[in-house]
């Protein structure tokens, strides 16, 4: 998986503004001590275990500022990773490496945790008839890196953004009306290759919502019991998912039932950072 072939122009965008979040006009302690031009090396470790994600981003962070620096790899998105592990070293301009630390490092520590926290829910759903997705509860300005982490830790995307799919939530439900006329409405308003998902919170909805023939029906914060009596009624009539308050605490009560997908939010914004640290720097003699 490689997020600068998903969309190059994109990253590049949102990294320049990070960039420019950081540096508004210069590295003033950095300029302060280094005069002149020096080339150096510094390693880049793992403080903790967990999974990484976002080296390509990282990378990119110090090539935008300096399009000569160099990295020798030793690890990749996906990989597994311990307490003391080296996972790769740079090679480039002393001001270089000072300037871009932090907003390189901000960057894989947060897609990393993310990866690390959804391999953690993957594993304690463990079921793989039922998947793991992400939902829109995203970072400002950081969706693409965080959704890229899910699937790099083993997730799946759900809708990307609002232009993406049609999922009526209890708001939009209220807005039209009822159910049953929020979806015809936006039956009529889509392409017929759209589905339409729609969010239901109690057995009545579920009813309502197979009848008027809804795509994917959404169980939104049913306990186990109330659960299992919506999978009955929709009898595979639409492709089921479950949402609410679905963490690493309680992910595995969905574990044996006939669904398709349980979404949560927090694997992105509730994901602790995995520790990171670029250590050693030393001067390269020419």
């Amino acid at each position: 998986m490689n997020l600068r072939k998903i969309d190059k122009f994109q990253i590049d965008d949102s990294i320049r503004m990070a960039l420019k979040e950081d540096i508004t006009s210069e590295d003033i302690s950095t300029n302060a001590i280094y005069k002149n031009d020096r080339m150096a090396e510094i390693s880049l470790y793992s403080k903790e275990e967990g999974i990484l994600a976002g080296l390509d981003v990282f990378k990119r962070v110090f090539e935008l500022l300096d399009n000569s620096v160099e990295f020798t790899e030793y690890k990749k998105d996906g990989d597994k990773v311990l307490n003391k592990d080296l996972i790769l070293k740079i090679r480039a301009n002393v001001k270089t490496i000072l300037s871009a630390e932090r907003t390189a490092l901000n960057y894989l520590q947060r897609m990393s945790g993310i990866a690390t926290y959804t391999r953690k829910m993957v594993e304690a759903l463990d079921d793989k008839n039922i998947l793991l997705l992400d939902t829109r509860k995203t970072t400002p300005n950081m969706r693409i890196f965080e959704k890229y982490a899910v699937r790099v830790g083993g997730g799946y995307n759900h809708r990307y953004n609002l232009s993406d799919a049609i999922m009526l939530k209890d708001n939009h439900i209220d807005a039209a009306g009822s159910i049953t006329e929020a979806i015809k409405l936006a039956r009529e308003y889509s392409p017929f290759i759209k589905k339409i998902e729609i969010e239901v919170e109690d057995l009545k909805g579920v009813e309502e919502a197979v009848k008027a023939g809804a795509d994917i029906i959404m169980l939104d914060n049913m306990d186990i019991e109330t659960t299992k009596k919506a999978i009955k009624i929709i009898n595979k009539q639409a492709i089921i998912e479950c949402s609410g308050n679905v963490d690493i605490t309680n992910i595995n009560r969905f574990k044996g039932l006939e669904i398709d997908y349980v979404s949560s939010g927090a694997i992105t914004h509730s994901a602790k950072i995995l520790d990171l640290s670029l250590k050693n720097l030393r001067y390269i003699d020419d």
